[in-house]
């Protein structure tokens, strides 16, 4: 598998996954509607860096990575990470989370923050706990999950 970075031209390759995603309404805060180039936009456009895992050809899953905040913020990443359903399971999230530390290092960053992890997602949460986050802050009822109706979210943090 190798991980690359991509730009607006490629996004249409990640675009079904991210259909597939946000269709499911329990992980991402993304309109049911979200069309392509708004989405494009959201992971392709500066200050925004997207980066696929590959492997013969088919993408797996990728991230994004970008400033926490602008200004006096902009010292803190933050990033965002989708796997496709059917290669779940297979470390994908474990090696984009650890690509995205690395990247993160390389561009400047001291810190990264998650701002808005569903707090049902259990593999993320456990997956960026053993990446060394914790969770710093519980924000209730910010989700409205399709199953399971207002859930918390969690904001999660760790030093680079």
């Amino acid at each position: 598998m190798a991980i690359r970075e991509i730009g607006p031209d490629a996004f249409e390759r990640i675009w079904p996954i991210i259909q597939a995603v946000i269709a499911t309404g329990d992980t991402y805060n993304y309109p049911a509607d979200l069309d392509v180039d708004s989405a494009c936009a959201m992971w392709t456009a500066h200050p925004s860096r997207c980066f696929v895992a590959e492997q013969d050809g088919r993408i797996l899953g990728f991230y994004k990575i970008r400033p926490n905040q602008p200004g006096r913020g902009d010292h803190v990443a933050n990033a965002s990470y989708m796997v496709a359903p059917d290669a779940r399971g297979r470390g994908i999230g474990t090696a984009l989370c650890e690509h995205s530390l690395q990247q993160a290092r390389e561009a400047g960053f001291s810190a990264m923050q998650f701002n808005f992890v569903v707090a049902t997602n259990a593999i993320a949460v456990r997956l960026w706990q053993r990446h060394g986050f914790r969770i710093v802050g519980q924000v209730p009822a910010a989700f409205r999950h399709a199953l399971h109706g207002p859930t918390d979210i969690l904001v999660m943090h760790r030093m680079l």
